[in-house]
Parts: structure tokens; sequence; C-alpha cells
């Protein structure tokens, strides 16, 4: 079956998620232990990483989740061309220049622009305005994601050619269930591959990070200082944020320079998906080696996540939906989750 052109499923005018997947070329392990030539690579996995968490500062394009393999890549991400519109003629120029200098120097490598050297990008060929689109454009991300690693890759391996296996695979996400179901299968990638036992210890993943970050802020009781620290923690604070305030009608007001927005993705908190994905992560899939060990206890008691503060978490959690049906909907997911993990934590 062919593939669906991109130009038939991405609009540059629209909020989009994807599921992204790029592999390397042939499927080597080429940011991984290589099998056939016993070289190891891991170290491109950080590299990968920090890209992302570049990238993320400059596109407005914002990354739900990611899993870095030995062999492939995934990435979540949400489009966001509402925000790219809100920046000014002086951010696109100065944005652009930090993708693409035109002079190397300081600590992040990239020099500081001149006022004219700004101007000539707002004049260059296409304007400011075809910048602006590109700034949201999925294709664009990935093409700045993509290329620079292999370039790093062949220099290292003194070889030229594709690193890549072909152009990268694009899967829309069109409702909150999907992004749910596709952050955690995202997320799950390493138990699912047996080279993880769980969450936790997944490497070079988003829920990793959020977890981090968790275990730095468990000392903090405020509501308000305990949620943005967790969304502006130093080893995720970059990602979009796990909970998606019901009633906002309004785009949320950057918080950070390391994204785009502060826009959550789920109708649930931090806490409900990890404790959704632990549930998840132990239930067997035809096909695969990993599966999250029975004899584990449930994540959020690996954690330290109290009784008391769970159902603290849940009864906050309640309040933070407006409108009538928020609240019965988070009322039906709560005992939802719960039924889950019970019924996890028993088989």
């Amino acid at each position: 079956m062919p593939r669906v052109n991109r130009r038939d499923i991405l609009a540059d005018a629209e909020v989009q998620v994807f599921h992204v997947v790029n592999r390397c070329v042939r499927r080597t392990h080429l940011c991984g232990r290589d099998p056939l030539s016993k070289k190891d690579y891991s170290h491109r996995r950080e590299w990968v990483r920090q890209r992302l968490e570049f990238l993320a500062g400059v596109f407005a394009v914002e990354v739900l989740s990611y899993a870095v393999m030995s062999n492939h890549l995934h990435v979540v991400v949400r489009t966001r061309p509402d925000v790219v519109g809100a920046w000014s003629d002086d951010d696109i120029a100065r944005r652009w220049w930090n993708l693409f200098p035109k002079r190397r120097g300081g600590v992040e490598g990239v020099a500081e622009p001149t006022a004219d050297e700004l101007q000539q990008i707002r004049n260059s060929t296409g304007g400011v305005r075809e910048k602006r689109r590109r700034l949201s454009n999925l294709s664009w991300f990935m093409k700045c994601l993509c290329e620079p690693i292999a370039k790093r890759a062949n220099h290292e391996d003194e070889v030229r050619g594709h690193f890549w296996e072909s152009r990268y695979k694009a899967q829309p996400l069109l409702d909150e269930m999907a992004i749910a179901a596709c952050m955690a299968y995202v997320d799950l990638n390493p138990v699912r591959a047996g080279i993880a036992e769980s969450p936790e210890t997944s490497n070079f993943t988003g829920v990793q990070a959020r977890i981090q970050d968790r275990q730095l802020n468990r000392g903090e009781h405020s509501d308000d200082a305990h949620k943005s620290r967790l969304e502006e923690g130093p080893r995720a604070g970059w990602l979009s944020p796990v909970e998606l305030a019901r009633g906002e009608e309004h785009v949320p007001e950057q918080q950070s320079a390391r994204r785009s927005s502060s826009k959550g993705c789920l109708g649930m908190t931090l806490d409900q998906y990890l404790q959704l994905l632990d549930w998840t992560g132990r239930q067997w899939r035809p096909g695969k080696t990993g599966v999250i060990s029975p004899a584990l206890q449930p994540i959020l008691e690996r954690l330290d996540c109290t009784v008391e503060s769970w159902l603290d978490l849940v009864s906050n959690f309640r309040r933070r939906f407006r409108t009538e049906a928020g609240r019965q909907e988070s009322l039906v997911g709560v005992s939802t989750l719960r039924r889950m993990c019970r019924a996890g934590s028993r088989g």
C-alpha cells in the first residue's frame, strides 16, 4: 500500500499531534552497541536527546514524549502555528539565526547576531512569513533534528552516506485517547524491547525525565510550587506538561525559554499517567519479550508516594476541572485508573 503524501496530513494552519518514527539505515544499531562490529555508539542517544531539547526551545513544535532506542527514534510532537503566530519578527529572526547561524562562537557554539545580521534574515528570500511557517512545520523540525545527527555521526565514523533509513514516518493522533495511548507506547518502548525493567529505568525516554524531576520535587508541599517545579524541572522542563487544564480558552503564556508554551496534553496529572503506564506495562503483549515484573511494587509506591499524598492529589485534581462535565470526567477517570491499577497489582 503506498504511503500517504505528507501534504494530505500536514496542515500548516492547524494544531496537530503526530507520532513520528525514524530508523537508522538498515536498522543497524548506530545509536547503541552494534552486534556485528561490536562497537558501542550509545553516546549518540544523548546527542539526539540534547538536539530535541534545543529544538523544543526554538520551534513552535512541542515534544510530548520521546524514546531514543539503539536503532530507531520515537517522538510524539504537537505543532503550534497559533503560538508562532504571536511571535514578533525579531523573535523569528533570532530563532532562525540559532538554527542556521552564520558565525560560530560562545558557550553554545552560536555567536550573538548583530542587528544587521538579523535584518538580513528578515529581508532574505522568503522573508519572515516563510520562516514563521517553517518554525511550526513538522518536516522542518525533523530536518533540523536528523540532519545534524547524521553529519555528526558520519564525521565520527569518517564515512559518508545515509545515517537514517529513509524519510520519517508520521502518524496523526486525532483525539486525547490516541495521544495517551501513543505516549504510553513510546514511554514503554524500552520495557517492551526487554532492555529496561520499568519506566524509571528506561533511559532516554520522556517518562524517565519526568520521574527524575518528580523525585527531586518530593519535598515540596505547596500545590502551586509543586506543579511549577514539575513543569520547569531540570530534566523534563523542555517537554510539554502532562496535565491539560480544562476550560482554558486562551493559549497559555510561555513560562520557559525551553519550550514554546506550557500547555499540557492529557486530562490527567503526572501521577495518574504514571499509574496508568505502570498498569499497561504489566500486561503481556504478544510478540514482545518485555513486561514489568508482577513482583515489582506499583510505581507510586516505588517512587515513595504515600496513600495520603495520592488521595490529596486526587482531591486537588477535581478542583482543577472548571465545568460540571469536567468534574464528572475526572471522577470517572480516577475510578477507572484505580480499578486498572488494582487489577495490575494482582496479576
